[in-house]
């Protein structure tokens, strides 16, 4: 009985630390994205009041 439940927490612990790598590899790689995005240059726009010609 204490080799199946050794065996059981051997697993889960297995399953925890692979789910805990993919998150980090997520956030290693969302970070790594975000920061080779390319910016967008903010330019001031000129609002110009157009009127109509009766």
């Amino acid at each position: 009985m204490a080799d199946a439940l050794n065996l059981v927490m051997l697993v889960c612990a297995a399953v925890g630390s692979m789910a805990f790598g993919v998150l980090i590899a997520y956030g290693v790689f969302r970070v790594g994205f975000a920061l080779m995005r390319p910016r967008t240059a903010r330019v001031p726009l000129k609002v110009q009041a157009q009127l109509a010609s009766e």
